[in-house]
């Protein structure tokens, strides 16, 4: 399948993982990504596209914020006590090529999705450079159709750049 095929149907995946997870503020504080409105996060993140891009969905963590667009996903740290100092950092969707799963256990745990993606501009290069990012989600909130569509996107990748 074509990337810009999985990138399509990201929104349709997005919106089966989009399951109400609660706890709200005591989420936050545990490090628990929490859904946030589509018209809230276009409205608050929307300047940050590019040309032609879309917000699937989006997640704050406190003050922290990260959203899943059509190409990439876009990591929001607020900085400072206002929070107005932000440092944003994308991770392409065609760059992500490692993806991993922690469902939540018994008591407070929470699941997770640790993507590991080349920052490399040329996916190719002789000489690779990697970064990873860990994503928390409150334990109700179920990952399943997040993880699989990251895992589709970093096989296809990982296919296509070893033609």
């Amino acid at each position: 399948m074509a990337l810009k095929d999985l990138m399509d149907k990201t929104s349709n995946l997005m919106e089966k993982t989009s399951k109400s997870a609660g706890g709200g503020i005591a989420q936050g504080l545990m490090g628990n990504a929490q859904e946030m409105n589509k018209d809230k996060v276009q409205a608050e993140y929307g300047m940050y596209l590019m040309s032609g891009e879309t917000i699937k969905i989006g997640y704050q963590l406190l003050r922290d914020v990260f959203v899943v667009t059509d190409r990439r996903i876009i990591d929001f740290d607020k900085q400072g006590a206002t929070g107005k100092k932000m440092s944003i950092k994308s991770i392409y969707l065609d760059s992500i090529v490692g993806v991993e799963a922690e469902t939540a256990g018994a008591g407070i745990d929470d699941s997770e999705i640790t993507i590991r993606y080349i920052t490399t501009p040329y996916h190719k290069a002789h000489s690779l450079s990697m970064d990873s990012r860990k994503f928390e989600f409150p334990k109700k909130y179920d990952i399943t159709n997040l993880y699989n569509h990251l895992q589709q996107i970093a096989y296809d990748n990982y296919v296509r750049i070893n033609q």
